[in-house]
């Protein structure tokens, strides 16, 4: 138990003592993951003040036995940890819809809530690097169940 009071004040110290880093107005680029069988998404973040914003992530695939579409929209925290280097989490949610041909014929539309959890590094050219960690958990018939997608995202800063 003291193990864990003082893990606990630690990191509520880190947090309050850790300078924010200004964050760029906008960046676009793609997130690289599994995304639940999707591949990789446009990627999208905009800023809403100086050390939180908005990402939006769109993965869609068409095959000849399988269509879908994901879209997650995900408010983040980014805390600065050295120079360029910056973690950030967050918590969000989204929609995708599937559409099966074969074997079977089913499709589904289905709602998903997500955590975030990532580093970043934002170099001196408007280049932007993370690696996150996403949990989701996902409410429908087909698609009920936890993915965890952990991705490479390389965006452009405008």
């Amino acid at each position: 138990m003291k193990k864990f009071v003082f893990s606990a004040f630690a990191i509520i110290g880190c947090l309050l003592f850790t300078n924010a880093q200004s964050i760029s107005d906008n960046a676009i680029g793609l997130r690289l993951g599994d995304s639940d069988g999707l591949g990789a998404e446009i990627s999208y973040q905009r800023a809403l003040g100086d050390n939180n914003r908005l990402e939006l992530d769109l993965g869609w695939r068409t095959g000849d036995d399988f269509d879908g579409f994901k879209l997650a929209g995900i408010y983040q925290w980014v805390w600065n940890i050295d120079g360029g280097f910056n973690w950030y989490a967050g918590a969000g949610g989204g929609v995708g819809s599937y559409d099966f041909d074969a074997p079977i014929n089913d499709s589904e539309t289905f709602f998903f809530i997500a955590g975030d959890v990532g580093i970043e590094y934002d170099f001196d050219i408007p280049l932007l690097i993370s690696l996150d960690f996403r949990p989701e958990i996902s409410f429908g018939d087909f698609n009920d169940d936890t993915n965890f997608d952990i991705a490479l995202g390389i965006r452009y800063q405008f």
